[in-house]
């Protein structure tokens, strides 16, 4: 085995997934790829064996892969900012409605939801569905007050008044049925970077630290791969992470540092006027050797900008551009018909698909990517991207610096 091919080999590797905008307990993450990384290796062919962490950290787990004639030592740790988004959910009704007006006022008056809306439709309906839904919310609440108040009056013309009563508890209905309807989820989840216009709220800024020296510390251990994986509203974060990372210096002798970005939907908040920083960092990692940058998407998911190059549709894409790689998972070609006919409509299910087992895998599988005796890199050096990707500038914002 020659030299280079030797570099391209795995024998250890720490993987950090950092997740979307999620208020649940990082476990589900360890379960998730406990449960679908069997399901793959059983239709690849493979083995993948999971056993408590190994490492520091406040939630992981280790992975032992045997694939390709090779067995791999993986180290899985979730950089955990759950606690920040269940602090940005704590809203009242009210408070809530205030965020839908605030956050349609940010979007639509800085002509950025205009600008989304040329490149992919799902995100857009995404982000529109809980200020829809929300003013459903209302109006049948107000509908009903006005029944009540109605068959009231008919008693007193002044008991019509008392109608209103029924307004609250509808509304304190929908909101505790909201694991069925995701409204007030996914209203918190756009106004939180919208109340700041895109820029990063300070209890973010210095999580971002806190991931960026945990992420640091692994390069000074007995590892060939660091692998930094963000799924959905994760993928900004570690786009900033790793500027970081680069511009602090990377020690000499360095194991192989990757970023493999998944779902991602960075236009929505790179689209903002005040998101300097995120474009600022989009720019500088595009340009950079030292990570390979991979950004894998499907059409199939409503939820992420599909075959959007997050660098080039927010217009900060220099002459020096060489990340990201930007390719397809191909639902409708990768899952089978059944399983593709049971999914397509969980919308939300699909979002994750990416971290799941699929049953006709092309060159995306996870699992090889986490556990396999490849870096990210290595795997994907003669990958060409996707000939239907986006590449143009759209944003209308595209300064990195007040």
């Amino acid at each position: 085995m020659s030299a280079v091919e030797q570099m391209k080999q795995v024998r250890k590797r720490r993987v950090f997934y950092i997740p979307g905008y999620d208020p649940i307990h990082p476990r589900r993450y360890r379960e998730l790829y406990r449960k679908e990384g069997a399901a793959q290796a059983e239709i690849s062919g493979y083995q993948i064996d999971l056993k408590p962490k190994t490492t520091k950290g406040p939630y992981g787990w280790h992975v032992t892969g045997q694939m390709d004639d090779a067995q791999v030592e993986a180290d899985f740790e979730v950089l955990v900012w759950s606690d920040i988004v269940r602090g940005s959910m704590d809203q009242g009704i009210v408070a809530t409605y205030l965020q839908l007006a605030r956050t349609a006022w940010v979007y639509i008056g800085s002509g950025a939801l205009r600008r989304l809306m040329r490149l992919r439709k799902g995100p857009v309906i995404a982000a529109l569905y809980p200020v829809v839904f929300l003013l459903v919310q209302l109006l049948l609440a107000l509908l009903a007050a006005w029944a009540l108040g109605g068959l009231l009056a008919a008693l007193h013309p002044w008991l019509a008044v008392l109608g209103l009563a029924v307004v609250p508890p509808i509304l304190m209905w929908f909101r505790k049925h909201d694991n069925r309807f995701f409204a007030y989820y996914l209203m918190h989840d756009y106004a939180y970077s919208a109340r700041t216009h895109g820029a990063n709220p300070p209890e973010l800024e210095a999580r971002i630290a806190a991931f960026t020296a945990t992420i640091r510390a692994s390069l000074d251990t007995d590892v060939d791969e660091v692998l930094v994986v963000g799924h959905s509203s994760g993928a900004h974060l570690a786009v900033s992470i790793l500027s970081d990372l680069i511009r602090a210096g990377l020690p000499a002798g360095a194991p192989a540092l990757n970023l493999l970005t998944l779902g991602q939907v960075v236009p929505m908040v790179s689209f903002l006027p005040k998101a300097w920083r995120l474009r600022a960092d989009l720019a500088y990692l595009s340009a950079q050797d030292q990570v390979a940058w991979v950004d894998v998407t499907a059409p199939g998911d409503g939820c992420a900008f599909a075959l959007c190059d997050p660098v080039g549709v927010s217009g900060v894409a220099g002459p020096e551009k060489k990340w990201p790689l930007v390719f397809s998972a191909a639902f409708t070609q990768t899952l089978s018909a059944q399983t593709w006919a049971r999914l397509k409509r969980r919308f939300f299910r699909l979002h994750f698909q990416y971290l799941c087992a699929f049953d006709r895998p092309k060159d995306y599988d996870y699992f090889r990517i986490t556990a396999g005796p490849l870096t990210l890199r290595a795997r994907y050096e003669t990958r060409v991207a996707s000939k239907s990707r986006i590449e143009h500038a759209v944003s209308k914002f595209t300064s990195v610096a007040p």
